[in-house]
């Protein structure tokens, strides 16, 4: 019997996807973390906006069962609110030992069949820079590569900050700045100035698009995840104003940290804030018994690049490419 493609179905197939993924994922995930995140998005809800471009939310998931029934491949096709008018990002894995069988053509086929059907005008995939074949799988069907993230990872055994880049806190205290965890302010109006913080500060990652989430949605992707925990979200303020973020979320599996955000407002950047408060996440993961923390970064965000990589000393792991396809008539 021919390897079918069919709708995910939920939950049974969570545990079998996490699997797949986790041969591509930088970090891994389970079953339970997959089957939480979808239940906290409500049902698909389209639309197109004044120019004709796809607008709302809706994630379809398509798996392939192979002759014996098992699940060896994956995709997802999704948009939130504020993706950008017009895009869809999804994702397409096939289990390595599946792999070479057409599997990968027929997943993506179907897929490509919903984007047109829903009048996607352009597809959006990150796939690793090491995967030649997905890479090539991608150029054939006409998509480009539009941009590099790069992946770091810092590891904590025996790490110590050279005494130079340590003093970029006291700098930083000393010219007015306060650092506190948002476990030393809780509660909703310190989640809001947070909040604002992250919406000023996003639309300057290059390569960013489209709008931002509002206050409710932001929270649960930020701070009512698995791992995330108050002390983990170091902030620079100025009086009463937040001016800067570094935040953490861990990952149970591996227990590395993951520095999953690092923002500070345009009129305070060049006062080594930023590097103070990712000295601090590497404080709190030394603390937590940590072994490794992992960050990623545009190719073209050169100041944090500069400070992750020649400054703090992550290593360079391999990163992803953007890829893009227009879809056109779309």
């Amino acid at each position: 019997m021919k390897p079918a493609v069919r709708k995910l179905r939920h939950p049974d197939d969570y545990a079998a996807v996490a699997s797949i993924l986790n041969f591509v994922w930088p970090e891994p995930t389970t079953g339970e973390r997959l089957r939480e995140e979808e239940e906290k998005i409500p049902p698909g809800q389209l639309h197109y906006d004044d120019d004709g471009k796809l607008g709302g939310w809706d994630r379809p998931k398509w798996v392939v069962e192979d002759e014996a029934g098992r699940v060896v491949a994956y995709a997802i096709a999704w948009r939130a609110p504020w993706t950008e008018p017009g895009t869809l990002h999804h994702s397409v894995v096939v289990h390595p030992e599946a792999r070479g069988r057409g599997i990968g053509r027929d997943l993506y086929a179907v897929l490509l069949g919903w984007a047109l059907e829903v009048r996607a005008s352009r597809l959006v995939d990150f796939i690793k820079e090491s995967d030649e074949a997905s890479l090539a799988f991608a150029e054939r069907r006409g998509y480009v590569k539009e941009r590099r993230m790069f992946e770091s990872v810092l590891e904590l055994d025996r790490y110590e900050a050279d005494a130079g880049l340590a003093a970029s806190i006291g700098e930083a205290e000393r010219s007015g700045i306060r650092f506190v965890t948002l476990a030393d302010e809780p509660g909703e109006a310190s989640e809001r100035k947070l909040h604002e913080l992250y919406r000023v500060t996003h639309p300057d990652i290059p390569g960013y698009t489209g709008d931002f989430p509002w206050f409710e949605e932001w929270k649960k992707w930020s701070i009512d995840v698995p791992g995330a925990r108050p002390e983990w979200f170091h902030i620079a303020k100025d009086g009463d104003r937040y001016v800067g973020v570094a935040a953490l979320v861990r990952n149970e599996q591996t227990e590395a940290l993951y520095h999953e955000y690092t923002g500070v407002l345009p009129e305070y950047r060049g006062r080594r804030i930023a590097l103070a408060l990712k000295l601090l996440g590497i404080r709190s993961a030394q603390a937590a018994g940590t072994p490794y923390l992992r960050t990623h970064n545009d190719s073209a965000n050169a100041p944090m690049l500069r400070i992750n990589r020649d400054l703090l000393g992550f290593r360079a792991e391999p990163g992803s490419c953007k890829m893009v396809r227009e879809l056109d008539g779309a």
